[in-house]
């Protein structure tokens, strides 16, 4: 695996690993080293080889700095100079090193060669404007041709696709539904080519709808349908080559649709946000009554549950969450 170095003039090198392991979770072979204002070039390149001393593997290095030409980088082009495998990127920012970690987490066996070269493009693009119009006349180009090559030619009604059925990489329920875990997450570990998200009440608000869209990571489309509408899609044979991931706010509408005939068989419990009335079954989980009841109807439906909010998080155990939020929830009704 390919250790990673962060660093920066000041404290930003620790706060953007802080933000990237709220999206990952705790990362290996990963460090984060500042050069504060009484420091000098020897303390920052100190503090860089003992973070890669501390690494399993020396062999393959990527470091990446704030600024070029600044302290930071001059150093660690110094230490590249003795290790001709290593690499620096310069320009951090959070899409660049979430891509890095995407790209050492979903290829184990690339270089550091091989991921400087992949996070140049996440890096640029992480730059976009409100108002659109705003951006440069290059970038808007750029961005116009990319959509217009997307376009695909409407697929006539019947027609068969694949074998006719619509492959579920991931049904996950997450009432913050399409955010930066599931971007840089599960998307890049599941290898979606569409997001789905199901819901009656998102369905009805454009502009939530607008904002899953532009959420979602280059090369996936992200679409917003109330859970009549995900049923059509589950029994429409042109979806026979899309490979979906399912997001849901809540479990009962999870129920709702394997009842109509959609045939999820596991389901990942990520994040459910407190409302009032609920109590807290873990850090993530916030659970009512009729929670707690639906999941234990889906499973007996035969349904599975894979407790994670991460793909590198360990799995959590659904059944003692479920009896710990029931006893919380009786004490609650006392």
């Amino acid at each position: 695996m390919v250790g990673i170095v962060l660093a920066s003039h000041g404290g930003f090198a620790d706060g953007i690993a802080q933000s990237a392991q709220m999206l990952f979770g705790e990362q290996d072979n990963f460090a984060h080293v500042i050069l504060k204002p009484d420091e000098g070039p020897d303390d920052i390149r100190g503090k860089m080889e003992t973070a890669i001393a501390s690494f399993e593997n020396q062999d393959e290095v990527l470091l990446i700095v704030d600024l070029w030409g600044g302290t930071p980088f001059n150093q660690a082009s110094g230490l590249l100079e003795k290790h001709p495998k290593w690499a620096v990127v310069a320009g951090m920012n959070l899409p660049l090193v979430v891509e890095a970690l995407t790209q050492r987490m979903t290829k184990p066996v690339a270089t550091a060669h091989e991921i400087a070269t992949a996070v140049v493009e996440p890096a640029r693009d992480g730059i976009k404007i409100k108002p659109a119009e705003l951006m440069p006349k290059s970038s808007t180009k750029v961005q116009t041709k990319a959509q217009t090559a997307g376009k695909k030619k409407t697929i006539p009604a019947g027609t068969v696709v694949g074998d006719g059925h619509i492959k579920f990489v991931l049904a996950r329920i997450d009432s913050r539904l399409l955010h930066g875990q599931v971007a840089t997450g599960w998307i890049p570990s599941m290898h979606p080519d569409r997001v789905i998200v199901v819901s009656d009440s998102v369905a009805k608000d454009e502009m939530r709808k607008s904002m899953i869209r532009e959420a979602a990571p280059a090369g996936v489309k992200a679409h917003t349908v109330p859970l009549k509408k995900m049923v059509e899609i589950a029994k429409d044979p042109r979806f026979g080559n899309t490979h979906a991931l399912l997001l849901f706010e809540n479990p009962e509408d999870v129920l709702k649709v394997i009842k109509a005939g959609v045939d999820i068989k596991t389901v990942n419990v990520g994040s459910m946000s407190y409302k009032v009335g609920d109590v807290n079954a873990n850090n993530v989980l916030s659970m009512n009554q009729e929670d707690v009841d639906t999941f234990h109807e889906l499973e007996k439906m035969g349904v599975k549950y894979d407790v994670r909010k991460v793909p590198t998080d360990k799995e959590g155990n659904m059944e003692a969450i479920l009896n710990k939020a029931q006893s919380l929830l009786d004490e609650q009704n006392k």
